[in-house]
């Protein structure tokens, strides 16, 4: 399973930033399905959340970021 890991900043106060992990819901897709897939689902995120201005993105296996 992939996940996008989405890097955003606040727009009021871009220096308030931080990553947040969408799992990318095919099971077996690949990395390139989902670097395709990935703006549709970042713009869904984005409209639900107006407050946030996403800086980057990447996918990567489901779980790789530690959680500090």
């Amino acid at each position: 399973m992939l996940e996008l890991l989405v890097s955003i900043c606040l727009v009021s106060e871009p220096s308030q930033c931080k990553e947040v992990s969408l799992v990318y819901s095919a099971d077996s897709a690949t990395p390139f399905q989902c670097m395709m897939g990935a703006p549709s689902e970042i713009a869904k995120w984005a409209d639900e959340y107006p407050k946030w201005l996403v800086k980057r993105w990447t996918c990567q296996t489901a779980g790789g970021t530690a959680k500090l």
